[in-house]
């Protein structure tokens, strides 16, 4: 006889070799258990079961799945409950959760998504609904874990703010580079930008408020950080990049006693330290082509005609 161990794939190496992802099911029905198995196994998923909220919770400590399907009305601590604990831990808050339920009240529902569930699977289940959504919700995370890895060893950090200055997201280097401009407090989720960033955040934002548009001398240098400032599109929140200078480049100098634009300072800075314009341009954001014009317009102001001249002029009259 086949039991419902047997079904699920065995905790090794080999079984996740070639598997389209690792499945949570979270079922107190074996007739759902088997059929959901099955489904999955077929389709080449590795699949992990529990029958219980508890049960769930202690088989995540030991071996976190890639996404979770789980049953909202189970013994002991329901679906609902199970799924505030897994969100209220920050090493299992980024699983992906899909609701089962025969339930379509209104409030249910919202209680779901309210608890951070990504989606409702509504019974009784049918199997091609459930690898549809399955596949779609798996794609979604792992684009934004891509997305992550690659903020992660970008050579910039980043966090966002609304329209008052208050954090709504950040990556965690920039909360050592916000530390920097003020350790008087820490900063997270639900915080006040520091003083100096907030200050500087507030006017181009009101600006940008009022003419639907952000000013396009949206970036600044304070102390050894470069900031640039840009609106999310359709989230009322605005991005802010922070580069930390290698040492003092005094790009607010070069403007008045050089006339250059914030730009074309920026540019030099990174010029200065070895950068090509493909990757000036990936810092900053540009294409090649686009870095090569203000360093031509850069030229022509400082009168010279190589990036080597340029950078030993700004070291000559800025840099003592």
């Amino acid at each position: 006889m086949t039991t419902l161990a047997d079904r699920a794939m065995p905790m090794n190496a080999e079984s996740t070799r070639g598997s389209r992802g690792t499945v949570l099911i979270v079922d107190d029905t074996p007739g759902n258990l088997a059929l959901l198995s099955d489904t999955l196994s077929e389709a080449g998923y590795r699949v992990l079961v529990a029958t219980d909220g508890l049960s769930a919770l202690d088989q995540i400590n030991h071996l976190q799945p890639d996404i979770i399907l789980l049953d909202v009305v189970m013994p002991g601590i329901d679906g609902f409950e199970t799924c505030r604990k897994i969100k209220d831990n920050p090493s299992t808050a980024g699983i992906p959760i899909l609701f089962m339920t025969g339930r379509t009240e209104l409030n249910d529902l919202l209680r779901g998504f309210n608890e951070g569930g990504r989606d409702y699977i509504v019974k009784p289940i049918k199997p091609p609904e459930v690898l549809a959504r399955l596949e779609v919700h798996l794609n979604q995370a792992r684009t934004l874990l891509r997305a992550e890895s690659a903020l992660s060893h970008a050579p910039f950090a980043a966090f966002s703010v609304d329209r008052d200055g208050r954090i709504v997201w950040l990556m965690p280097s920039a909360e050592s580079l916000l530390a920097e401009l003020d350790n008087a407090r820490p900063f997270g989720i639900g915080t006040l930008a520091p003083k100096p960033v907030l200050e500087w955040i507030r006017s181009p934002v009101q600006a940008g408020n009022a003419s639907g548009q952000l000013p396009s001398d949206a970036h600044r240098s304070l102390g050894a950080l470069s900031l640039r400032l840009s609106r999310c599109p359709n989230s009322g929140e605005f991005l802010v990049l922070l580069q930390k200078h290698a040492g003092e480049w005094p790009i607010e100098a070069l403007k008045s006693t050089l006339g250059l634009t914030f730009r074309e300072a920026e540019i030099l800075m990174w010029i200065s330290r070895g950068k090509t314009n493909k990757e000036v341009g990936i810092i900053l954001g540009s294409s090649p082509r686009t870095v090569n014009k203000h360093l031509e317009h850069s030229f022509e102001k400082l009168g010279v005609t190589t990036r080597a001249a340029a950078v030993a002029l700004v070291l000559q009259r800025t840099i003592r």
